[in-house]
Formats: structure tokens, sequence, C-alpha cells
């Protein structure tokens, strides 16, 4: 595995993306362990689209531009949801840190739906891993999953390290409703401003 491949997809992960605004408001609103639970949703939601790309339909979706439409619109419609629900005074970012319940499973569903719904995930990963797998393996699929398994370690890993410092901030946060209000809209315009990205994405 090259220091290429490695540094390449630490810059992607590192990208503000809907998993980082995702994981950073769920951190900052219910803690560490609950925006753990969101990474690892964020990360699972990763295996579809690898697994896409490695069996060719990130090709299908690539072509169809009815295919690539539903998806898309079914992304914006969840997109434009958690704007909605971090906006909610029991959502993501409970007001004055009274925290609804929320269960484990809500936070991995929503994490998994975001990476999901967004099509574009899988014509970049059919792009982005085969430019890592020598032309001479005979075998290329235990290359693709070696470096699938690899980029979703990066991201379960520093999506954690942006869990952990929302969530450090929480207490400082939470005592300042008016700081809190802020927060509270600029994560909803975000999730807002990233439906508005995948609309006018192309394929």
């Amino acid at each position: 595995m090259s220091i290429e491949f490695l540094l390449t997809a630490l810059v992607v992960v590192l990208m503000p993306g809907t998993g980082v605004i995702y994981t950073l408001a769920v951190g900052l609103g219910r803690g560490f362990r609950a925006s753990v639970i969101a990474a690892f949703g964020c990360t699972l939601g990763i295996v579809p689209h690898i697994a896409a790309s490695i069996a060719g339909l990130a090709a299908l979706l690539h072509t169809s531009a009815v295919l690539f439409q539903a998806v898309k619109i079914a992304g914006i419609l969840y997109l434009i949801y958690m704007a909605w629900s971090v906006l909610r005074s029991d959502g993501v970012l409970p007001v004055e840190g009274r925290k609804a319940k929320v269960s484990n499973i809500k936070l991995v569903r929503d994490g998994i739906l975001l990476n999901v719904l967004n099509p574009k995930l899988s014509i970049f990963f059919l792009a982005f891993l085969p430019q890592f797998v020598p032309a001479s393996v005979a075998d290329p699929l235990p290359v693709f999953l070696l470096l699938a398994a690899v980029f979703m370690g990066l991201t379960f890993a520093v999506f954690v390290l942006y869990g952990a410092f929302a969530a450090t901030a929480r207490d400082a946060v939470l005592s300042r409703p008016k700081v809190m209000a802020w927060v509270r809209r600029s994560f909803a315009g975000a999730f807002a401003l990233l439906g508005l990205r995948l609309a006018l994405a192309e394929r």
C-alpha cells in the first residue's frame, strides 16, 4: 500500500461533508459516546458505495440519468430532513442540553443514510480506488478490499476525533443559550447547503 494512497485518503476524509457535519452535531449535542456511534454509522454508509464500485454498479449509476436523479433526490430530501432535525428542540442538538433519548440504532441509521443517499460517492470510489491498484496484479479484488478497509478505518478514526473535539466544546456551548442557538442554525444551514450542492451535482 502506497503512502500516496494514505495521504490522498486522509485528505478526502478530512474534507467537511455530510458525515463530518453529522458527527460534529451529535458530539456537540449528545456527547462523545453518541458521536462515536454516529461515526460508526457514517463509516458503514460507505460500504454500499464501495461494494457498488467493485461490482461495477457505480458505472450504471454514472450512465443512467434516471437512477442517478432518483438517488440524488432522495439524498436531498434526507439532508433537508436533517436540517429540520437540527433545528428541533429534541433533535440532534437539544436546546440547553436537554437530551431526548435517541436510540443507538437511530444514530447509526442516520449516519448510514446520509452517505448511502449520496450518488457521488459511488462514482468517486469507482474513479478513486483503481488508481492505486497495480496493473501487474492478477486478481485486483483483494487489493480493492484492502484499500477500502483502510479508507473506512481512516474515516472512522477521523470522525471519532471530530466527535471528540465537538464533545469537548459541548459544556462551553450549551452553557450559552445564544451561542447554542447560532450553532444550531449554523449546522442546519450546513445541511441545507450540502443539500443544495447535491442538487447541483452532475453525473
